[in-house]
């Protein structure tokens, strides 16, 4: 029985994300299909089926469009002032735009590398994500090169504190910013691949 809950449990959780993510997209798809559907059905009098989804791709494509050049940017900056007026709303707009601003800017990522400090005390480590070169006045008063390093919570890596850390005492990691936060996200249950060692001549 032990050797069958085992198997049991390992192909659960093997088909957990794979299940979770195709009905996070079927889900998107649908809500999207029948918004828009609804919308097209509207206009043209009549029911088409599926049109929904690919309305909703081509005005996907738009707003990126839109947001390529200065009047698109504009034109949401305003929309977010409107936005500032109306109660609840800013809270949960501005609180999922935060998220996501949180990993990418611009579609740029804002980790650059994955460190190791020692924190919150010598001899105890924590895993952080080099945000960028201090500059300014921070720098200026500091004698030493310093780093701006965000170390996140587990398992929720979207919040966090900015630790502002001398460049030595940083210890830079060979793993990626992805696999850095799956270690984070997983509690230090899904650890990187082993770095492959060098062949010998």
């Amino acid at each position: 029985m032990k050797k069958i809950r085992h198997i049991f449990l390992r192909g659960f959780f093997t088909l957990l994300p794979i299940v979770g993510t195709v009905y996070l997209i079927y889900f998107l798809f649908k809500q999207l299909d029948g918004f828009m559907g609804l919308f097209i059905e509207w206009l043209a009098g009549r029911s088409l089926p599926g049109v929904g989804i690919v309305a909703s791709i081509l005005l996907i494509f738009a707003s990126g469009f839109l947001m390529s050049n200065i009047i698109g940017q504009k034109l949401l900056h305003y929309a977010e002032k409107l936005l500032q007026n109306i109660p609840v709303v800013p809270k949960v707009y501005f609180g999922i735009k935060q998220i996501i601003d949180a990993f990418s800017v611009n579609g740029k990522q804002v980790f650059n590398k994955v460190v190791l400090i020692e924190y919150p005390r010598k001899g105890i480590f924590a895993i952080g994500f080099q945000t960028g070169e201090c500059r300014g006045e921070v720098q200026e008063k500091t004698a030493a090169k310093v780093i701006n390093v965000f170390v996140p919570t587990t398992p929720n890596p979207t919040s966090g504190m900015l630790l502002l850390i001398p460049e030595e005492e940083i210890i830079y990691l060979d793993m990626s910013v992805e696999e850095g936060l799956k270690l984070i996200v997983s509690a230090g249950m899904v650890v990187p691949d082993e770095l492959p060692k060098a062949e010998e001549p």
